[in-house]
Formats: structure tokens, C-alpha cells, sequence
């Protein structure tokens, strides 16, 4: 779920509920600026649904090149 900082503040107590399903990804003047995820769900499992479709061969020196390349240009 995207919300703005606005929104999250005026909902903390909503949006605390939500992150036991999902993670928020909180945005200020269009970028995201902060995501916040349920900390009983490890990272290993956070990465796999973000990846479900990826093949299992990549690996993770091109996946680290890509988020750098996609994290400079929204710089």
C-alpha cells in the first residue's frame, strides 16, 4: 500500500493495523520516502513476494546493480 505522509499521520493507528497483512510504503511530494513492514515477517519473505515472479537463477549481484541504477535515478 502507497500513502502519503499526511495520510499516515492523520491514520497512525490504521495504518499500524494494516502492516500485519502488508507492507506501506510512505511517500512525500511524490517519492517514497520510507517503508514500513510487520517485523515478525523476515526480509527472506518480504523479498519473495516482492520477486514471486523472478526465476530462481538471477542472482544477487544484478539484482543489487539494478536497485542501485533505479535508486540514482530518482535521485
Amino acid at each position: 500500500m502507497v500513502v502519503t505522509a499526511t495520510e499516515f499521520k492523520a491514520n497512525f493507528g490504521k495504518y499500524l493495523e494494516l502492516i500485519a497483512t502488508e507492507d506501506i510504503f510512505i511517500t512525500r511530494n511524490g517519492k517514497t520516502v520510507a517503508k514500513v513492514v510487520n517485523p515478525q515477517i523476515s526480509a527472506v519473505d518480504s523479498l519473495r513476494g516482492m520477486l514471486g515472479g523472478v526465476s530462481a537463477d538471477i542472482d544477487t549481484d544484478s539484482l543489487r546493480e539494478e536497485r542501485l541504477s533505479k535508486y540514482e535515478n530518482n535521485v
